[in-house]
Order: C-alpha cells, then structure tokens, then sequence
C-alpha cells in the first residue's frame, strides 16, 4: 500500500485525475500482480480481438465504397485467413514456462487437457 503512495508524491501534481483513477481502480488491477511477470506480459501484449479489428480496420478504411455486402464479407474472410496463418507462425516466448505457470494458478481448468506442441487436445 505504500507503494501505491509513489505515484501521487510524483505525479500528483501533474496528473492529479490519472492518480486518483489508479488509487481508485486498484482493487481491480490489484489482481494481475498475482500472476509472473511473464503471464501478464501475455494478458496485456497479446490482445487478439483488438489486433485483429486494427488489422481489418486497415484494409477496410483504404476503400469508400464496397459494390455489395458480398464483397465485404470475401474481403474481411480473406483478410481472416491471412491474418490466421501469421498467427499460426508466430510464436509465444517462453510459452512452456508460461503453460507451468497457467497450470499452477488454474489446474482445475487445465486438467484433463494435453499440449501437443500446436493445441490443447483434450485426454481420451
């Protein structure tokens, strides 16, 4: 808590609203400090969703128009499958340290799941 001080003493005065939304959403952000440094690097780098509505922002912002709603959804299918395959190739760093970890703070919610090096595939 007397961590939680610091940056009013620093940026109190600067930033006196950005302060008072730390100290008061606390309680909620509190709760990411319980996981390694290498999960939360996980949760708050990898933010698929928005990474994905940026990516097909990018391609759909460069038209005005669409000659019909069938050439949007081709275009936004497309764009899926390419932006699905850089996914499939791209890796997450120390991944097998990470899934320990998971496995520790949710063995209720791993259990009976196996990784095979692509997926969890469920035991038979």
């Amino acid at each position: 808590m007397a961590a939680l001080e610091r940056p009013e003493e620093k940026w109190g005065e600067k930033y006196p609203l950005a302060v008072k939304v730390w100290q008061r959403g606390f309680d909620r952000i509190r709760t990411m400090y319980r996981f390694t440094p290498e999960i939360r690097r996980l949760i708050y780098t990898t933010n698929m969703i928005e990474s994905y509505h940026g990516q097909l922002r990018k391609v759909t912002d460069n038209r005005r128009m669409f000659p019909n709603d069938e050439s949007v959804i081709k275009l936004v299918g497309l764009v899926s499958m390419q932006i699905e395959r850089r996914w499939a190739k791209s890796k997450v760093r120390s991944w097998n340290m990470i899934l320990a970890q998971l496995a520790i703070h949710f063995q209720d919610r791993l259990e009976g799941y196996l990784w095979n090096g692509r997926e969890f595939t469920q035991k038979t």
